[in-house]
């Protein structure tokens, strides 16, 4: 403040001298009047500004409470491994002990969109652990990509089952034309090594394959996913490269199942779509992205009734909907699972010793997308059924 009115009077001597050089004495009597007036009034205003600033921030600082730190997010439980980067977590019970079929994520540098490509997949590495909560074991890699023939790029989330004598894994991957299919690869134990089927499944296409075994002995495959997993290029079984997703009034694009044969690979009948249903009886339309499916198809069964789970992906919900047929129609019930860090959710929900634990991922151990850590945590329903939802942070 003192600087500027300083330099305004050094200015206005300036002004003034120059002034009388050139200007008769009556006429520069006026205009020095008129000059210095103006000065002056200036110079109170600059100062009765400033201060009124200078209050105004004193006022402040005497008013404004500083704000707490955000709350750093405490998980409910915490990574099952952390040496390597693990996701999509298909878990089951083969032996006695617990086996978990994960995605291993991967940094390979690839570029982030929306087709997943960064989610660059190379092979399968399998846990397993005798209790939830014990010690976990990686079993090392059970299946390369490079062991696949008919595969080209992008390993995503897999199942397992038994039959037969053997174990049995499958995958969808993208084929030398970039086209996701899923495929089969057998072991004589549960943790692999694998060797996978020259070929894809006849008839398969898209991603997430969980296999469910009904109490009948039967099984059945349930898989897709819109967006990066291509669902939307597939209509009446028949592929369309051109196909589009589904604007915002149009009904949503549905998940599809179909039973295996008895040699497991293979299905035993076309595939159908699985429809989920409002309270109402009607089907989402895309706009539903809060409830429609997305992805990350699993079943299992409880008390009785087929609970059909599965991501919203752009919603990031884990969303549930109970059904009286492993074929379906299935009623929306509810949020299983809300939104964990990362853009990506995915679940299997599984009973262990009298107790229901629904597996999943976030992205703790990173921060990154493609970079997330398998989880555990109990999962509890409550009389009627309904599921308990889950939040993953206090």
């Amino acid at each position: 403040m003192v600087i500027s009115v300083i330099l305004l009077v050094f200015l206005t001597t300036t002004i003034i001298v120059s002034l009388n050089k050139y200007i008769p004495i009556m006429q520069f009597s006026i205009q020095k009047t008129l000059l210095l007036t103006g000065i002056a009034t200036a110079v109170g205003v600059f100062s009765s500004c400033n201060n009124a600033a200078t209050n105004e921030t004193t006022d402040k600082k005497d008013t404004v409470v500083a704000a707490p730190a955000p709350a750093k997010k405490e998980p409910i439980s915490q990574p099952l491994v952390t040496h390597i980067y693990t996701a999509d977590p298909s878990a089951h019970i083969f032996n006695g002990k617990i086996y978990i079929y994960p995605s291993h994520d991967t940094a390979t540098g690839t570029a982030e969109n929306d087709n997943g490509d960064h989610f660059n997949m190379m092979d399968y590495h399998i846990l397993s652990m005798d209790s939830i909560g014990g010690q976990v074991t990686d079993h090392g890699v059970a299946l390369d990509i490079k062991n696949i023939p008919w595969a080209g790029r992008q390993l995503w989330a897999p199942d397992a089952a038994f039959a037969n004598n053997t174990y049995y894994l499958y995958f969808p991957v993208k084929d030398k034309r970039d086209v996701f299919h899923i495929g089969v690869a057998t072991s004589t134990k549960p943790e692999g090594p694998f060797t996978a089927e020259a070929r894809p499944i006849q008839g398969s296409y898209s991603i997430d394959p969980c296999v469910f075994k009904d109490d009948d002995g039967k099984f059945y495959m349930y898989f897709g996913g819109i967006w990066g997993g291509q669902l939307q290029r597939w209509n009446n079984n028949k592929y369309d490269s051109a196909g589009k997703l589904r604007q915002p009034g149009e009904q949503a694009i549905l998940p599809r199942v179909a039973k295996l044969n008895a040699g497991m690979k293979g299905f035993a009948e076309p595939v159908k779509e699985i429809k989920i249903l409002d309270k109402d009886d009607r089907l989402f339309t895309e706009k539903d992205n809060d409830k429609r499916f997305f992805e990350a198809a699993w079943m299992h069964k409880y008390r009785g009734k087929y609970y059909f789970s599965y991501s919203t992906g752009d919603t990031h919900f884990i969303n549930y909907a109970i059904g009286t047929s492993p074929y379906g129609p299935f009623t929306y019930q509810g949020v299983v699972l809300n939104p964990v860090d990362g853009w990506t959710n995915h679940q299997s929900i599984l009973e262990v010793k009298d107790k229901w634990y629904i597996f999943y991922h976030d992205v703790q151990l990173s921060g990154k997308t493609h970079l997330r850590n398998v989880k555990v945590t109990e999962l509890k329903y409550n009389d009627d059924g309904t599921i308990q939802p889950i939040t993953a942070y206090k």
